[in-house]
């Protein structure tokens, strides 16, 4: 568990490197970006970019952006806080699963 947390640990401080590619990430496109790659934008997109909202857009913090080092503090915190959710997600499914599997011991 030791050799886990400092590989998280290590990939959450190298998430700042993602600043300093050029353009942005592959699969990473805005509506706009996928309608001047390929000329249109997909419904299913269309549809779910009014309904589904980014927690921390762009990976930063809000207001929090004026310069690389800003910009790095919410690359890392996003880190944080995509790493904790899924933490807790697997933290409850693991329980739920466990709690099944003893009822059928």
């Amino acid at each position: 568990m030791k050799k886990l947390l400092i590989a998280a640990i290590v990939i959450i401080l190298l998430t700042p490197i993602g600043l300093l590619a050029p353009g942005s990430a592959w699969g990473e496109w805005g509506i706009d970006e996928v309608k001047n790659m390929v000329g249109y934008v997909p419904n299913g997109m269309k549809h779910f970019s009014d309904t589904v909202k980014a927690l921390f857009p762009d990976y930063g913090i809000p207001g929090f952006d004026k310069n690389f080092f800003q910009q790095s503090i919410g690359y890392i915190f996003s880190a944080i806080v995509g790493i904790a959710v899924i933490a807790i997600v697997f933290f409850i499914l693991s329980k739920m699963i466990g709690r099944h599997e003893g009822k059928n011991e």
